[in-house]
């Protein structure tokens, strides 16, 4: 299994160019905040035997997030530490939201438009999106942003 110093140095590749990077910074962090939105959005029926938590716990994304937590904190306990808080804003997030709109067509307005962005982003780079290569950069790119975000070690 490569380190998270190796995935983080094999995605910089195709990630020099300054604007990129910023495009990057915004796109990216929507994007997984659509996916949640998306995951809260499939009906839970399956997951009543949880409805002793609190509700905003009792969804699909909380779930599939506790598995995408797992990948994150086997690179890294800092890394994880980092993910977890930010997997913590994207549910509370989408959780508000889901009250006031449709959270489904809200985070698939989000999702196409932080999509646009990236590809924009690479287009501009002149290099392929990394996960063409590996899927496992779609999730190695919110932890790169974040971690350079929350640069602590």
């Amino acid at each position: 299994m490569k380190t998270l110093n190796e995935w983080f140095d094999e995605y910089g590749v195709s990630h020099k160019n300054v604007t990129n990077k910023k495009i990057h910074y915004i796109c990216v962090p929507l994007i997984f905040f659509s996916v949640v939105g998306l995951f809260m959005s499939i009906p839970n029926g399956l997951l009543q035997p949880l409805a002793f938590l609190p509700s905003i716990f009792v969804n699909w994304a909380f779930v599939v997030l506790l598995f995408v937590l797992l990948f994150y904190f086997r690179l890294s306990i800092a890394m994880g530490l980092k993910m977890l808080l930010f997997t913590a804003i994207c549910l509370v997030g989408n959780y508000y939201i889901g009250q006031a709109v449709p959270l489904l067509y809200f985070s698939i307005a989000l999702f196409a438009a932080g999509w646009i962005g990236q590809f924009y982003g690479h287009q501009i780079e002149g290099k392929k999106p990394s996960f063409i290569k590996d899927l496992q950069f779609l999730l190695i790119g919110p932890a790169w942003v974040i971690d350079s975000v929350l640069k602590i070690n």
